[in-house]
This record gives C-alpha cells, sequence and structure tokens, in this order.
C-alpha cells in the first residue's frame, strides 16, 4: 500500500496551491472562470445602476459558485471523490443532547445536516480519505452576508455553552462530546473554527468521531468545510483548504467582475 501522505505535506501542498491561485499562477482556476460568465449587472442607465449596486454584489452564479469549489485536484493523494455519506454521520451526529442545552442540539443538527450556516449550500463538494475513513465536506454557501455573520457569531459562542455535554443517539449509546475553539489564521473577511469530538464506548474500548469544522466569509460570499472521521483528522488541513477556499472565491469573484 502507498504510505499516507503527512498532514505537515498534505498542509504545505495546498498553502502552496492557495498562493499559486491567489496571484494568478495556477491557470486552471481561471479556465474554469472563464466557462462560466459572472450575471451581467444592470447598466449605468438603468434604475438599478446606482453606486450601491456596485457595493453590493449579486449571488453568485451555479457556474462560480462550482468554480470556487476546493477538489480532489487541490488536495491529492489520499483525498478522492467521495463514495456517499460516511456511515459514522448517522452512527454519531444524529442524536439528541439534553432539553437544557438548545445551543448544543442545533450544533449536532448542523453538523449531521451539514448546514453549518444555516441553509443549503449552492455548490457542495464531498471527498474521502480512504486511509483514515475520513470524509472532508467543502460547501460553498447561499446565505446572505448579513446571515453568515449572524451565524457565525453564533459558532463564536459555542465553545463556552457547549464546551462538554452527553448525546444520546437513536440507539441508546451515550456520547460525550467537546467542542473547542479551532483558530483559523486570519484571511477572508470574518471566519469562526471548531473542534467537535464525540467519544463512546464498544465494545468496551473509547471510539472517538473528531469533526473540524469551519466557515468563512470572503466579502459578499460564504463557504464552510467540515473535516471529520474515527481516526487522525488534521487541523493544518482544515486550516489550508479553508485558506485556499478564501483565496479561490475572492478570485472567482474578481474574474467575474473583469468580465461583465
Amino acid at each position: 500500500m502507498t504510505p499516507r501522505p503527512s498532514a505537515r505535506f498534505l498542509a504545505v501542498s495546498l498553502l502552496s496551491a492557495g498562493v499559486l491561485s491567489a496571484v494568478g499562477a495556477c491557470s486552471g482556476l481561471a479556465d474554469d472562470v472563464a466557462r462560466y460568465a459572472a450575471t451581467p449587472g444592470p447598466s449605468s442607465g438603468s434604475p438599478g445602476g446606482s453606486a450601491a449596486s456596485r457595493t453590493a454584489p449579486s449571488a453568485l452564479t451555479a457556474g462560480q459558485a462550482e468554480a470556487a469549489l476546493v477538489t480532489e485536484a487541490d488536495l491529492g493523494d489520499p483525498w478522492t471523490p467521495t463514495q456517499g455519506v460516511a456511515t459514522w454521520r448517522d452512527g454519531f451526529l444524529k442524536a439528541s443532547a439534553p432539553v437544557a442545552l438548545p445551543d448544543c442540539q442545533r450544533l449536532l443538527d448542523a453538523l449531521y445536516s451539514d448546514e453549518l450556516l444555516g441553509a443549503p449550500a449552492r455548490a457542495v463538494v464531498g471527498l474521502d480519505d480512504g486511509y483514515a475513513d475520513a470524509q472532508l465536506r467543502y460547501q460553498v454557501s447561499a446565505q446572505r452576508p448579513a446571515d453568515v455573520d449572524r451565524a457565525l457569531a453564533w459558532l463564536r459562542t459555542l465553545p463556552q455553552k457547549c464546551r462538554q455535554f452527553t448525546a444520546t443517539t437513536a440507539r441508546g449509546a451515550v456520547q460525550t462530546v467537546q467542542v473547542a475553539d479551532s483558530r483559523l489564521p486570519e484571511f477572508g473577511d470574518a471566519r469562526q473554527g471548531l473542534r467537535v469530538t464525540l467519544t463512546r464506548e464498544e465494545a468496551g474500548q473509547p471510539v472517538t468521531l473528531t469533526v473540524d469544522a469551519a466557515a468563512v466569509r470572503v466579502g459578499q460570499d460564504a463557504f464552510t468545510v467540515t473535516n471529520g472521521g474515527l481516526a487522525d483528522v488534521y487541523t493544518e488541513v482544515t486550516q489550508a483548504v479553508a485558506e485556499l477556499g478564501a483565496k479561490r472565491l475572492a478570485e472567482v469573484r474578481k474574474q467575474g467582475r473583469a468580465q461583465v
């Protein structure tokens, strides 16, 4: 079997790809964006062609959202297109928190439904790491900036509100859930990262699901990254994917403006 690439190697590779994308040296992104023209805004002579329309860009087109995704071509081995929803999603995340902790229940529901920002995404890619039974999902949001900022503000409260609690699965397994702040590098305009662990005993042995989650707003746009698995889940990879995603989203917007 081919040796598993180290977390450091993956993070360095992703960051290098992000730098190339940001400066336009990576032609792949430009080629993607060129295939998807941005929706033209109102002409300067129309009622909508005001300064306000220039400061509040329209939502990403479907093509732009797809072009902004981070894919297996960016991550490389061992990540491959997903083969389906990870089995641990139902086994661990479909769980009930105490009634007295509604924010903790909301977090579990958001992780289970893959709606960290509170609504379905505009474009989604799922990737599997077969070495570690891990799954990464990258989603470009369709939420308005004000809604994204409210969701980010809520996420920032969770390491305190939900630092540790118990949750019970549909099959009656009791899990200890811990939520911690996961610092993200300074990119984009607003961001929040979390590390969530869910631990229970199976056959007398502790089993832990670890989920890294990141939500980032870049101007008028936003995206989320979740990286979860039952073995090693590397925060460095989550951070690098998020940083690359922020640069790619900004570049898609830049290319879209140039085409209008």
